[in-house]
């Protein structure tokens, strides 16, 4: 990369007809180990010259100041130089043209060379690495922007890690949470499934490889998660995530959907994009709103409706990784889905032996005390969900701040208690 400069110089120099050290740019000693590792591919030299152009901006970006020369003959900038002005930043940008313009010093018929490697099929694309876009309507299509992708530059300018902010563009957020795999109560055979699920992500290459099912089996894993709310989908899937250092992402679908046509397919197709080189999870919550049920085409509105369904399915059956749907109302999922799904798991309500254990998990010890078997079997007695049972600790943690007490009582566990059942609508015996 720190020769870099010395080229462009040279280019200048050999296209201008002045005095140069080199005869050729193909002489310039160019270290593209970095980025040969970077990317997994050993660069052509085209490749090489055209991907350092990009990654100067954010690294070099007075190394392309050169660009902006005059024409003084008609006093303005040299066409066959490309470039565009950014929003803050003064410097020069490149584009195609700017790539063609490079590449065309010593080879003055490679600027189609220059558009095969932003054709769809070439690496730069399928891997997600540079792309060229912004080309106004009928525009050359060299006169697109030189984008270096998001994941590519924190693989070249950070740790490697890859984690977008949410935005408009990518309307998901990350999942974290503080449990482990051991702090998932569910009943013996909804464990045994997500064990399952949890050894296909961590042996899927070698059991699609072993027995040549990669014919057969796509890459990747899709599951719908079904049940009351509060039973522990989303801690599952956080901690199907954590198990395997995987990030989670769950997809706002309220800036997902749209009622413009066309815009929802859209939208899901950024979060998609995204995501096909990644080691992620998408977790799309509350999953019915956006997967329901296809209509008869009684309008153009249902039509397109029924557009958006057929184009999710495609998307999430081609998607190489893992994506889980949840919702509270199987029913209301078009059927169409159910023969993509590898697994279909129902996350039940706690029966009294996992609320036992639920409880027992939840209140600190030093709220118990001596009578701690008694208050967790009161607890127990409620039928709540561990949604539900974290609210009713949370309670009782803000009335023992307020009172200053240190231990639990029954009185203050039954008020918290009560409090939820109202807030959930459930009428007491007492009432």
């Amino acid at each position: 990369m720190n020769y870099f400069p010395t080229l462009l110089h040279t280019a200048f120099s050999l296209y201008f007809q002045h005095e140069s050290e080199y005869n050729s740019l193909r002489e310039i000693p160019l270290d593209g180990e970095e980025l040969c590792t970077l990317t997994g591919q050993e660069l052509t030299w085209e490749e090489l010259i055209v991907l350092l152009l990009a990654i100067m901006p954010h690294i070099n970006p007075q190394a392309l100041d050169l660009f902006f020369i005059q024409n003084k003959e008609l006093d303005r900038p040299y066409t066959e130089f490309g470039g565009w002005k950014g929003i803050s930043h003064s410097g020069f940008l490149p584009t195609g043209e700017t790539a063609a313009f490079l590449l065309g010093i010593d080879n003055p018929q490679s600027r189609a060379l220059v558009v095969q490697l932003f054709s769809k099929e070439h690496w730069f694309h399928q891997q997600n690495v540079l792309r060229l876009e912004g080309q106004g309507e009928g525009e050359p299509l060299l006169s697109g922007k030189l984008c270096v992708s998001d994941e590519f530059l924190a693989k070249l300018l950070n740790d490697g890690t890859y984690r977008p902010d949410y935005s408009a563009d990518f309307p998901a957020k990350r999942m974290e949470t503080q449990l482990e795999w051991s702090d998932l109560v569910v009943p013996y055979h909804l464990r045994e499934d997500l064990e399952s699920i949890s050894q296909w992500v961590e042996h899927e290459h070698t059991i699609r490889s072993r027995w040549n099912l990669s014919k057969y089996i796509k890459r990747g894993y899709r599951c719908l998660f079904y049940g009351p709310p509060g039973t522990g989908k989303t801690l599952a899937a956080s901690l199907l995530g954590k198990k395997h250092e995987m990030d989670v992402y769950r997809i706002d679908l309220s800036m997902i959907v749209s009622k413009y046509i066309g815009e929802t397919e859209k939208n899901l197709a950024k979060i998609f994009d995204r995501a096909e080189h990644q080691n992620w999870i998408l977790f799309f919550d509350e999953a019915d709103a956006l997967f329901g049920k296809r209509s008869e085409t009684n309008s153009s509105n249902d039509r397109h409706a029924n557009q958006e369904v057929a184009y999710l399915l495609q998307r999430i059956e081609d998607f190489p990784g893992m994506v889980i749907l949840a919702t509270n109302l199987k029913d209301n999922l078009d059927e169409a889905f159910f023969r993509r799904f590898q697994s279909v798991l129902y996350f039940p309500m706690p029966d009294r032996n996992a609320r036992t254990r639920l409880w027992k998990q939840m209140l600190p010890e030093e709220w118990l005390q001596e009578a701690g078997e008694e208050l967790v079997q009161i607890a127990s007695e409620a039928e709540l969900s561990g949604g539900s049972m974290i609210n009713v600790v949370q309670r009782c943690a803000l009335e023992l701040f307020h009172t200053q007490n240190t231990q639990l009582t029954q009185k203050i566990i039954k008020h918290a208690l009560e409090k939820e059942r109202e807030k959930e609508g459930i009428i007491t015996s007492d009432n």
